[in-house]
């Protein structure tokens, strides 16, 4: 079946290594490539995410135009999307656990609180941004033991680390919540109503 709403049009490439982006873009029906940028963004972070020198919206933004533009460098005329995502909580910044350790001791430290994603995304082509939004969701966890976190994190596995709260709201990580302020895709790291405004305002999908 042809995809008319990219018949003609660009090439669209997705500049993450995220499962969860990319399972998101393709239940939309468009038809992209995806390409990591393979950027330092842990030195990114600390470089930029300074306590209290650096909004955290800031910061995520500030990574993603870095991923896309990157990639985009590399892409001929592609449209190429490029995301990020920072959890602020007390005033400090988080990126993605690094062990199972970090992700026990963040979870414990979250518990009964509330904290926010900062998810940003961008569009760029020819290695320049033509268009950047950042969202901010608030989550709140109920409280909860350290036994049920320790059984959490076995039960779920590595893919804790591929989320900087170390969960995944759209499946076991629901479990360890009280209330969610927010656009769900927002939070998973994509807000796609938005992006899919952008790319119909670029021409590079059919309005």
């Amino acid at each position: 079946m042809t995809n008319f709403l990219q018949e003609g049009r660009p090439p669209l490439v997705l500049a993450s290594a995220s499962a969860a982006r990319r399972t998101l873009l393709a239940s939309t029906g468009l038809t992209f490539s995806t390409k990591a940028a393979h950027l330092d963004e842990a030195a990114m972070r600390t470089a930029l995410g300074l306590k209290g020198t650096v909004d955290p919206s800031d910061v995520a933004e500030v990574l993603a135009r870095a991923k896309a533009e990157a990639v985009s460098g590399q892409s001929g005329e592609a449209f190429v999307i490029g995301g990020d995502q920072i959890m602020s909580a007390g005033g400090n910044t988080y990126g993605k656990p690094q062990s199972f350790d970090e992700a026990r001791a963040r979870l414990l430290d979250l518990s009964g609180k509330s904290h926010q994603l900062h998810t940003a995304v961008v569009l760029a082509t020819g290695g320049t941004t033509v268009w950047a939004y950042t969202d901010v969701a608030t989550l709140t966890m109920r409280r909860f033991s350290p036994e049920f976190v320790g059984h959490y994190l076995a039960a779920a596995g590595e893919a804790v680390l591929g989320s900087v709260g170390a969960y995944q709201i759209e499946s076991l990580g629901i479990q360890l919540f009280e209330k969610i302020d927010g656009d769900f895709f927002s939070i998973l790291g994509l807000p796609l109503l938005p992006v899919l405004d952008a790319l119909r305002r670029e021409g590079a999908i059919e309005g």
